[in-house]
């Protein structure tokens, strides 16, 4: 198997096990047998319990000594809740180390030095831009940042618009998209909306399967605004945890969410704005559906912008066909 075919498999692994991981980041790993036959994989597993590379070194056994190691991050060399990852690599006869992201953390870089100071060969940077745009997105960001990563998720027509004129808003999307949507609620840390949100729409929030019951994990459901919810709104039943946060500015609440990492914004168009105009967004996710639906209710209301000089501007770095929508993503550009 070729290092790419191997931090590919290792890339798919840290996707199954994102969501689960923290505060640890999401790791996939792959060992190699001397003759580069897959031996073990393996991605970090709940805290406390071992890492990706301890996972995969265990799958293998006997097979790892002389083998090659792929793993999505740097291999940590600091003994936190578990020994160095290092530690495990060197004791199980590893000969190669090949991974795609350095890791940022002061506490825990310098596996790869170790590595070599031991004799072992070492490879950094294979396929990085997948694993950065990928299963590390949001944790890499935490660590280069100290912020939480926010992501705006809507659902808008062709025209740009959240609602039909009377506020009828189910369904603009398709299943398909919807379901798109549950697969990344069970992954985030915490999903926020504001109260109008609330008092419109009464959502739970939640991480559904296919099926409608619950998915195993659930965000921490987040509601930003003054006024009071109702002790009977959805937002507010036993599905999931929820905190409310009496402000309307986006950075007292990314300083109230300020031990996560993955925070995915759903509210509506004030709520967005607000969080546009304070350029805390770091990521778009858009689901476009083929409709057109005209009126006054639009995706976002006034985020500053009075001519096109004052343009926000962002690019594409994802588009996808969902059913018969598409998902855009995009990051600021520059």
């Amino acid at each position: 198997m070729t290092p790419e075919a191997a931090m590919r498999l290792a890339i798919k692994q840290a996707e199954q096990v994102k969501g689960s991981t923290y505060p640890n980041p999401p790791v996939g790993a792959v060992i190699l047998d001397r003759d580069g036959q897959i031996a073990g994989v393996g991605g970090t597993q709940p805290v406390g319990g071992p890492h990706a590379e301890v996972v995969a070194l265990q799958v293998a056994g006997d097979r790892a000594k002389g083998g090659t190691a792929v793993l999505t991050l740097e291999p940590c060399n600091h003994h936190g809740r578990t020994p160095p990852c290092v530690d495990a690599l060197l004791t199980a006869g590893i000969s190669t180390v090949i991974f795609a992201v350095s890791d940022p953390n002061p506490e825990a870089e310098g596996g790869a030095q170790r590595l070599s100071d031991s004799g072992v060969t070492v490879s950094a940077g294979v396929l990085a831009d997948e694993v950065e745009k990928g299963p590390l997105r949001e944790w890499l960001h935490k660590q280069r940042t100290g912020s939480p990563h926010v992501t705006w998720k809507f659902a808008t027509s062709v025209d740009g618009r959240s609602a039909a004129a009377d506020g009828s808003s189910q369904w603009i999307t398709s299943e398909a998209a919807r379901a798109d949507v549950h697969r990344k609620r069970a992954v985030a840390e915490a999903i926020v909306v504001g109260t109008g949100t609330v008092f419109v729409d009464d959502p739970t929030l939640t991480a559904r399967r296919p099926d409608g019951s619950l998915a195993d994990r659930q965000p921490l459901r987040v509601v930003v605004g003054m006024r009071e919810v109702s002790p009977d709104a959805n937002v507010l039943n036993d599905d999931s945890r929820t905190m409310l946060i009496r402000t309307h500015d986006p950075h007292e609440v990314l300083r109230s969410l300020g031990d996560r990492t993955d925070v995915i914004l759903e509210g509506g168009p004030t709520l967005a704005g607000a969080f546009l105009r304070a350029g805390v967004i770091n990521r778009i996710v858009a689901y476009v559906a083929p409709i057109l639906l005209g009126g006054p209710i639009t995706a976002v209301d006034d985020i500053g912008v009075l001519s096109m000089v004052h343009a926000q501007r962002w690019r594409f770095d994802g588009i996808n066909a969902i059913g018969p929508d598409v998902r855009l993503s995009l990051v600021p550009n520059g």
